[in-house]
């Protein structure tokens, strides 16, 4: 499956309808982003059960500023619509590869009641 690139509009559906979600936050002007662009496209031609999304922080402040994204780029991983890894920086493609299976292997009761038990 190709990146797709969301807005702020099309944010939280994505992340919503999908199993997984990677979201690469970006901009045009970030060279480390840049260099992290083409690890994350094969990626996602790597990894065609998983959404690979771009949100290009400029021209999508404020899913960027809510999501408390103050370094860039920075890699989000949502399964089930549960945000499970927060990292930022620029991730060669191993490290990528190593969260991505972490995020397949994780069990979604265990951590829906980690987070219940957390919200009490």
């Amino acid at each position: 499956m190709a990146t797709v690139e969301i807005s702020d509009a099309t944010f939280q559906q994505t992340v919503s309808d999908n199993g997984i979600v990677l979201v690469d936050f970006w901009a045009t002007w970030c060279p480390p982003c840049k260099m992290f662009g083409p690890i994350f496209e094969a990626s996602s031609d790597t990894n065609e059960d998983i959404v690979h999304a771009k949100i290009d922080t400029d021209a999508n402040p404020g899913i960027s500023t809510a999501a408390q994204v103050t370094s860039i780029p920075t890699l989000m991983a949502f399964r089930d619509g549960v945000l499970v890894f927060r990292q930022a920086g620029a991730l060669p493609a191993k490290a990528l590869a190593e969260v991505v299976e972490a995020v397949r292997g994780l069990d979604m009761d265990v951590v829906r009641k980690d987070l219940a038990a957390q919200e009490s």
